[in-house]
């Protein structure tokens, strides 16, 4: 892809997208040699900032509630919005060999014990939202609530199970595979919470056409092969 080098552009992107999405910027970068600089956080830390101001030019967010939020403000371009990424959620342990679970028969909060339940942040981060929806849809709500341990960001979340520092967690699959030191233990049925859809979409008063190559490239054979290596699924074409 021959692309002239243009200004820096600012990306910001949920957190659960920062391995696959380091390596299609790195990708990138070489190719244009257009420097990108990526930030990372929950989806609503980053919908916040740029309510603030922050300089961004590319919004990626892990669910369409927060990207509606911006673009109901004005604040996102809505004719470059697209829906990026798909994912899955998963159950995670600590360890690399712990046994599979099924989650329509276990006691999930028996399980625990004394232990914790990692998980993003319930009411706000969307792997928290869905994992909370996921496991009332499964009746595991009620037991486990009391046990679980809220982070900042799915990749939090994954780092408290990783360490060992909570036997459990509620991850995406993409998170899992970045970590060497968790298990995947059971898969949350698709059915049991709403559809993981990761929208992307350029600011408004930010680097417009440095923001629209980049989104282009996101959807390109070669970002395609990156996503789907880590365990994505690729909506956009």
């Amino acid at each position: 892809m021959a692309v002239m080098a243009q200004a820096q552009i600012t990306v910001f992107a949920a957190a659960s997208t920062k391995t696959a999405l380091d390596e299609a910027a790195a990708a990138y970068q070489s190719e244009t040699a257009q420097p990108v600089t990526i930030s990372y956080a929950g989806s609503p830390a980053l919908a916040r900032q740029i309510q603030l101001g922050a300089p961004a030019d590319v919004f990626l967010s892990a669910n369409p509630g927060w990207m509606d939020v911006l673009q109901q403000e004005g604040l996102v371009d809505p004719a470059s919005r697209l829906d990026l990424l798909a994912n899955r959620l998963v159950l995670i342990a600590h360890g690399t060999d712990a046994p599979p679970l099924d989650l329509s028969a276990a006691d999930l909060g028996g399980l625990l014990g004394e232990g914790r339940l990692a998980m993003a942040l319930t009411d706000a981060v969307p792997a928290g939202i869905y994992g909370k929806a996921a496991l009332s849809a499964l009746g595991h709500w009620p037991a486990v609530a009391p046990k679980v341990a809220q982070a900042a960001n799915v990749r939090a979340a994954l780092a408290l199970v990783a360490s060992g520092e909570a036997p459990m967690g509620v991850v995406y699959a993409t998170d899992a595979r970045a970590d060497s030191r968790v298990s995947v233990i059971a898969v949350f049925p698709e059915a049991s919470h709403p559809p993981i859809v990761y929208p992307a979409a350029v600011v408004a008063g930010g680097n417009a056409a440095g923001a629209g190559v980049f989104l282009d490239y996101l959807r390109s054979p070669g970002a395609r092969d990156i996503f789907l290596r880590h365990g994505f699924g690729v909506l956009a074409e």
